[in-house]
């Protein structure tokens, strides 16, 4: 199934140089070689699936036989959905399978490795655009600095649609997670005054730089995908009260 592939690799390098392969032949299934991986998931067919191989090249085939398998197995039954959607959108759903495939095993080759290597790992791969981001030409994440309502300044990571997350950033060191609660227990919801935790979502107003639990202000992170900039309530009605 893995096309002659080597010895499984072991090194943080020997890992990354895998992905890396294995992301560029998806990438030429999903982009450059597209109509002959559309004609390939013929609906008629089994179960198939798209495999990433080492040396850059790709192949769509029927899922390995033995359980478990020797590597993680990516989606089964990509052709069954192929004419029951539209193109650009069977393409951006296998994009998303291929990412999770990916990293999937790159963490199985990774197992051996240690905190800061897997932390390593994980940066050179982050530093790539997924499959998804490449297939559907969007942009990459920015972050942008704002100030919270204890006057400190911290970077705040944005999503898609510029709505501030509910954690602070990591700082360098590993460190940085087991203190992260203390270092910003001053920042406090405005709606139930309740403090910072870093276990739970939290959403930025881009009037009054107030943060609030999501569901205080009722806000899921599904709902603040899709908010462009986000005003707490009591900036919205200020606002109405004016008009």
């Amino acid at each position: 199934m893995e096309g002659g592939a080597v010895a499984n690799p072991r090194t943080v390098e020997e890992v990354f140089k895998d992905f890396k392969g294995r992301r560029a032949g998806m990438l030429k299934a999903l982009s450059g070689d597209v109509e002959e991986f559309y004609r390939q998931c013929d609906p008629e067919k089994e179960n198939l699936c798209l495999y990433g191989l080492p040396d850059e090249t790709w192949e769509v085939n029927l899922p390995a036989e033995e359980v478990p398998p020797e590597l993680p197995e990516p989606a089964l039954g990509i052709n069954f959905a192929r004419d029951g959607m539209l193109r650009k959108d069977w393409l951006s759903l296998v994009a998303v399978h291929s990412d999770a495939w990916l990293y999937a095993v790159a963490f199985y080759h990774g197992a051996r490795l240690d905190k800061s290597e897997r932390k390593r790992l994980f940066g050179m791969m982050n530093e790539l655009p997924t499959v998804f981001d490449t297939v559907t030409g969007r942009k990459p994440v920015k972050e942008k600095s704002s100030v919270n309502n204890s006057g400190s300044k911290s970077k705040t990571s944005v999503n898609e649609g510029g709505v501030k997350s509910s954690k602070a950033p990591p700082k360098e060191e590993d460190e940085a997670f087991d203190d992260e609660d203390e270092e910003h227990g001053d920042t406090q919801c405005g709606t139930c005054g309740g403090n910072y935790t870093s276990d739970e979502f939290w959403i930025g107003c881009d009037v009054c730089e107030k943060w609030f639990h999501g569901k205080c202000v009722k806000i899921t992170p599904a709902r603040a995908e899709h908010i462009k900039k986000y005003k707490c309530p009591s900036c919205s009605n200020n606002k109405r009260a004016r008009g």
